[in-house]
């Protein structure tokens, strides 16, 4: 890692410089000196950066070191004023830390967004994508964050708030309902030694709460229980965890009957409540449970204790209404309801029970537009039970009497009467108390009470820049997060326009650039809101749209309530808990009532900001306030975490148009950035950006460039980007594609007029080449101390973190988005074992290839996998059984059959080989007996063609029939499955399961599933989920009948649009269960291939392709991965592997052993193919030998251990990253010979002197060495001649 700080000395005699520049212009000697920094002041700067956030008081004792950073920020700007924006890149990003330190957010975004346009390598530096990270996550863009974070881990492991990094990536994928990558993320936290701004007890809470989430109540019950034994454990955390058990209690059946479940729900709240009494959370609660029990005064006065210790509630004054209603006093009912619909406008369970609340008053008319309203708000859950009860009673209506309505009393006043009713004493007096905070806040910025999260000044009415998030992306936005109704901006514009006299400069651009969004904004209102009911809607503003861009802090309540009284138990449990994250979510103490979702357009034209939106009112993904921890601020020295081994910081692509950006930084113009550069959205996170030639100019804000998506080429984007995105300087080098081929330095702008970078300390790394000796290589790494990481990645140092692959560039017509399937029809054996065969399935152009009549032609017995010869063979193997809802083909519906959606359902379980063939049997007969009943049923009714045509043609949509899928069937034992491992060895070489061409034939031991069979026994309807075969590998999968299957397929230039399709619906494209919704893909102009697999056919996957499988019929299907020798399958198979490693995922195939093992066996012609695994060779060695040296130097033993006969690689059992030759295991594993293997990262996390490790070496370097300098590049012409000797004619 490169050094990312400034020289401040060149920096300050540059300041004195521009001093005697700016004589004739300022009036006295003061201000000049006050921007020159002395001595002393350079030394303390030069140790601040990003690091520091959050471990240094500025508020409290740290007064000194704010100042000085304020003074270095002017100093600074007033240098790059002056200098016309040419400085190096590293003034810039020095800026970004300071004011991040500051927590000056706009300015510290604005800063990295100039350092992300002027240095090409951003990506190198680690401290600067960590700030870029604290950044988005204080503005709760969690989706750019966690991009940030990653990179940070990718690029630098031992980065040293790599456990803070972990903590906040835990906390942002638990709000967006990646558990197993939140709890991964918990855990890699929670075994660091290293300080962090949550103790080790709210990391443990996290993780209990993260299993409530997920409904494993027992145990979360069980880590809550274990919490509350620790000893000298914070009263807020004590009462945090007593409210978390009794509202589980209170909601969860499986904790036993209802009387003893509410006496410990109960008990756990009250003792809550004693060691926090002003939870107002924790008395909503205690109110509930009371309720639930008949105790009303009791309930009453814990709903009237919420009230006045926290914000209003709607839920609490919905409850409220509720109990009222019970006790037969519909006019206070009424009241209550409309105060929780006038705090919460999307309040269903509000509605809901106000429109029961005028039906059983006999007002059938304001229950429809309650239930209408009901059915509008994003929580509602019961859409279609609503609108069958608004049928019902306007068919009442239509057979009353006109005149019996008219002259009908009403026993409460009209919806919209009831909207205009003066609001109760308590409410007008809370509201108040809390609008007059929010104004407070407006100028203060004051911490607010510290939560179980982290601890950092919150947004309040911290703006995000205006230009971030523009409004055409605010409509049908969903978030994990429940949400506060905060004051309308709508309101803020209004206080701003009244008091426009009196506005300071920042304000007066403020109100210019809201009047220009409202009028925006009228423009784009959903047109459904014309439909609400004219009494409530026209009062409230909309909350779907407008200009969203003042993100405001919230407290946020327990989530929405559906129907209160008949509440789902695990509704409201999990809308307690979550609300550690979503109530203070960010270390920026978040705006609890605002998150940001993933992408709302796909494809290539999807805006790349992050998004804003309302609550959705899922109480699954509520919280629990906890206010009243002490402040994790941990002062650390300055020297502690300025070691330059750290490196520096690198980040993605900002923009600096804010209102808050200083005036030095915006400078006079932006001459060279095109028209159209904004048109669309301001980008803040590009991971790759273009640099043109003419990047910058004399204006210092001329280096802000319009940017670009997430690609693997920048030839793939759209028009609205600047400058010749295809010409050469501007072609990105990613690992994905031309640029792990061609590694090219991209064109450096125009050289600044000041140059402050020091010399970085960098591994001499390309000092060698791949056609170096091992003795060079080796030679050039000495001396370099502990600078090679174990995990660092094995491609080119050149090449930036993965990336998701941009949509192909020019989009496919719309009539080629159903290309016909590449098929061979084979009738005999010869054309089998045709070479060209091979040829065609392994060429890159072909994603599928289905070869018709496989089985006939070679005469395979696939009786031999029928379902009669497995029972007889071993009908007591295990099946893995997936759970799943029976839909057609090509389409994904939710439970209820009312949306489409990409999560697929598929819940695992186990069984055997008879039990799961008896099901199969069964569901045919049933099959059978169901399929008689309707040829029955239509000879009944044959006389009726129009009724028989209807039936036949409505498709069901829910609720859906379950059925379950037998799959991931393991037949890698030749002694159980001898005759069908034989059979298969008839099919031609190249897709055998074991060959010598098969690059998975070479790992040396067996990956389930991979290199060796699987078989999978299913019913119609069985499905197997949309992916890529583990590290884009080929597979090979052949249908034993009797039914057919069909099959989706996508080409792997796609994969990055259907990754872009899973984080918008919140799924994991690696880990989740996802079936595509095709109207997406069609209309984000990707190609889809469809066919039908029949009994006998095999088909080929070529490698990185994306597809997905349902069964047409009942069938079995064997399938397995190959490895092809080819360039292009290495290449996306390492590709993979460092994507893998980015997202903190376990790579099924250890590319570092198998390239090795390569090298062993296998003599390559391809010039590609050598290049890469000789260059993964050099790495590796590079690692191994640096790594040894700084052990040995370090004083740590290195003890020789060896590797047995098929063993197989290892992994990290923390962090799941491969390991190879150096193993890190604590000495306890290793007394015990259990060898629990740890990365090098990992166990100096645990141990940072390694003082509880052994290190044990599996190969001695100099087999190493040997192995390195003897693979070598093979001409095709011997490669012939070794495999096919010549006939000599010998003359006599």
């Amino acid at each position: 890692m490169k050094s990312c700080g400034v020289t401040l000395v060149t920096a300050t005699s540059f300041c004195d410089e521009g001093k005697k520049m700016a004589a004739g212009k300022m009036s006295g000697e003061s201000k000049e000196e006050s921007l020159s920094l002395t001595a002393e002041e350079e030394e303390v700067l030069g140790g601040l950066d990003s690091r520091l956030f959050g471990f240094v008081r500025l508020q409290e004792d740290g007064a000194k070191t704010k100042t000085l950073l304020g003074k270095a920020v002017r100093c600074y700007e007033s240098l790059i004023l002056k200098a016309e924006g040419k400085v190096d890149s590293d003034f810039f990003c020095q800026l970004g830390h300071f004011n991040l330190l500051l927590e000056d957010y706009p300015k510290a975004l604005s800063a990295y967004q100039r350092y992300y346009n002027l240095q090409p390598d951003y990506w190198k530096n680690a401290v600067f994508l960590y700030g870029l990270g604290l950044v988005y996550f204080y503005y709760n863009a969690f989706h750019w964050a966690i991009k940030a974070f990653q990179e940070v881990l990718y690029v630098d492991p031992s980065f040293c708030r790599a456990k803070e990094i972990h903590l906040r990536l835990g906390l942002m994928f638990k709000v967006n309902t990646d558990y197993n990558s939140s709890l991964k993320h918990f855990q890699l936290a929670l075994i660091d030694c290293h300080p962090c701004t949550l103790s080790k007890v709210e990391i443990q809470f996290h993780i209990a709460h993260l299993y409530e989430t997920q409904k494993k109540y027992h145990f979360a019950k069980e880590a809550y229980e274990q919490l509350l034994q620790t000893e000298n454990l914070p009263a807020q955390v004590k009462a945090t965890i007593l409210q978390q058990l009794g509202w589980m209690h209170h909601n969860v059946d499986l904790l036993g009957d209802r009387a003893t479940k509410e006496s410990y729900a109960i008990q756990y709240l009250q003792k809550s409540l004693e060691a926090d009494p002003n939870s107002g959370q924790c008395w909503y609660f205690l109110g509930r449970c009371y309720s639930s029990i008949g105790k009303v005064q009791d309930a009453f006065i814990s709903y009237r204790q919420s009230i006045d210790k926290s914000e209003a509630s709607a839920d609490t004054w919905c409850s409220i209404g509720v109990l009222y209603q019970q006790q037969n006093q519909p006019m206070d009912a009424l009241q209550a309801y409309i105060c929780a619909v006038q705090l919460d406008h999307g309040h269903a369970a509000a509605w809901m029970d106000l429109g029961t609340l005028y039906e059983s008053c006999s007002q059938p008319q304001d229950a429809i537009k309650c239930y209408l309203n009901a059915t509008r708000c994003k929580s509602c859950t019961n859409t279609s039970t609503l609108a069958g009860r608004i049928k019902f009673l306007q068919a009442q209506l239509c057979n009353l009497p006109q005149s019996s309505l008219q002259n009908k009393t009403k026993l409460l006043p009209s919806i919209e009467e009831a909207w205009s009713l003066p609001i109760p004493a308590e409410l007008t007096s809370r509201q108040g108390a809390m609008n007059t905070a929010q104004q407070a806040s407006k100028t203060h910025h004051p911490k607010t009470e510290p939560v179980l999260g982290l601890s950092q000044t919150p947004i309040l009415q911290q703006p995000l820049p205006v230009q971030m998030i523009p409004s055409s992306q605010v409509d049908g936005l969903s978030s994990p997060v429940k949400k506060k109704r905060t004051s309308s901006p709508i309101k803020h514009l209004e206080q701003l326009h009244a008091n426009k006299d009196n506005l300071n400069p920042a304000q007066k651009l403020m109100l210019e650039q809201l009047e220009n969004h409202f009028v925006s904004m009228q423009q784009g209102l959903h047109k459904g809101q014309s439909s609400h009911l004219s009494g409530p809607t026209d009062e409230q503003p909309s909350f779907s749209t407008g200009p969203v861009q003042y993100l405001q802090a919230a407290s946020v309540g327990i989530q929405k309530q559906i129907g209160h009284g008949t509440l789902s138990s695990n509704s409201v449990t999990q809308g307690a808990a979550l609300n550690h994250l979503s109530s203070h979510i960010a270390t920026s103490g978040g705006q609890q009532g605002t998150t940001f979702t993933k992408e709302s357009q796909p494809s290539g034209n999807r805006s790349l900001v992050p998004e804003t939106s309302r609550h959705t009112g899922d109480i699954s993904n509520g919280c629990a306030v906890v206010k009243g921890l002490s402040n994790h601020v941990q002062q650390l020295t300055v020297e502690s975490v300025c070691d330059p081994n750290h490196g520096n910081c690198t980040s993605p692509n900002l923009l600096s148009n804010s209102p808050h950006i200083s005036p030095s930084l915006i400078g006079k113009a932006s001459d060279s950035v095109g028209t159209g550069a904004y048109d669309k959205t301001s980008n803040i996170y590009p991971a790759i950006h273009t640099k043109t030639n003419n990047s910058i100019t004399s204006s210092p804000s001329s280096v802000v460039f319009t940017t670009i998506p997430f690609s693997k080429s920048t030839e793939q984007t759209t028009s609205h980007s600047v400058g010749s995105i295809n010409s050469p300087q501007n072609r990105l080098h990613t690992i994905n594609r031309e640029g792990l081929e061609n590694i090219q330095s991209s064109k450096k702008p125009d050289s600044p007029i000041i140059n402050l970078k020091s010399d970085p300390q960098i591994i001499p790394s390309m000092s060698v080449s791949i056609y170096s000796s091992s003795t060079e290589v080796l030679k050039a790494c000495r001396n370099l101390g502990n600078n090679g990481l174990s995990n660092s990645p094995i491609f080119f140092d050149k090449c930036p973190p993965p990336r998701p692959p941009m949509s192909p560039y020019p989009p496919l017509p719309k009539d080629k988005l159903n290309p016909p399937t590449p098929s061979i029809y084979l009738e005999n054996k010869r054309d089998a074992f045709f070479p060209p065969l091979h040829q065609f399935c392994t060429n890159p152009k072909n994603p599928v290839t289905v070869i018709r009549g496989l089985a006939g032609a070679l005469k395979l017995d696939l009786g031999l996998f029928s379902t009669k010869t497995l029972v007889e063979a071993n009908n007591e193997h295990m099946v893995e059984v997936r759970t799943q809802l029976l839909q057609p083909a090509d389409e994904n519906w939710d439970p209820t059959g009312t949306k489409k959606i990409w999560h697929c359902e598929s819940n695992r379980s186990h069984t055997t080989i008879a039990k799961y063939a008896q099901y199969q049997a069964s569901s045919f007969q049933e099959s059978l007996r169901e399929e008689n009943e309707k040829r029955m049923q239509h000879k009944d009714y044959s006389d009726n063609e129009s009724t028989s045509s209807d039936i036949s043609g409505k498709r069901r949509k829910g609720p859906f029939k379950t059925i379950k899928f037998g799959t991931n069937i393991d037949l890698s034992d030749d002694k159980k499955w001898k005759l069908q491992l034989h059979e298969l060895t008839k099919l031609p070489a190249f897709v055998r399961v074991v060959s010598a061409g098969n690059l998975l034939s070479h790992l040396g031991h067996s990956i389930l599933g991979m290199n060796t069979v699987q078989l999978y026994m299913k019913v119609p309807g069985s499905r197997t989920p949309g992916h890529q075969e583990n590290n884009n590998f080929c597979s090979v999968n052949i249908n034993i009948g009797p039914g057919d299957c069909e099959w989706f397929v996508v080409p792997e230039d796609y994969w990055g649009v259907l990754n872009d399709f899973c984080e918008k619906n919140n799924l994991n494209f690696l880990m989740s269960s996802w079936w595509p919704n095709l109207e997406d893909l069609y209309e984000a102009n990707v190609p889809v291939y469809r066919f039908i697999q029949r009994p006998g056919d095999l088909v080929w996957i070529n490698a990185g392709t994306v597809h997905w499988v349902q069964a047409i019929g009942w069938c079995n299907n064997i399938a397995w991965n190959v490895g092809p020798l080819t360039a292009c399958q290495y290449k996306l198979a390492v590709e993979r592997y460092e994507w893998n490693k980015l997202q903190s995922v376990k790579s099924v195939v250890p590319m570092v052993h198998l390239s090795w093992n390569m090298a062993r066996n296998i003599k390559v012609s391809n010039p590609k193919l050598f290049e890469m695994i000789k260059y993964c060779l050099l790495k590796v060695l590079k690692q191994c030998q640096t790594l040894r040296e700084a052990l040995i130097t370090a004083g740590k033993e290195v003890i020789w251990h060896g590797r047995t006969n098929d063993e197989p690689a290892h992994y990290c059992s923390i962090c799941e990253v491969e390991v190879f030759d150096l193993l890190f295991v604590t000495n306890e594993s290793n007394s015990q010979k259990t060898y629990i293997v740890h990365c090098q990262d990992c166990a100096r996390k645990t141990s940072r002197n390694l003082d509880n490790f052994v290190v044990l070496e599996q190969y001695k370097m100099e087999d190493l060495m040997q192995v390195y300098d003897q693979f070598t590049l093979v001409s095709e012409i011997s490669m012939f001649l070794q495999y096919h000797p010549p006939l000599l004619d010998i003359a006599p």
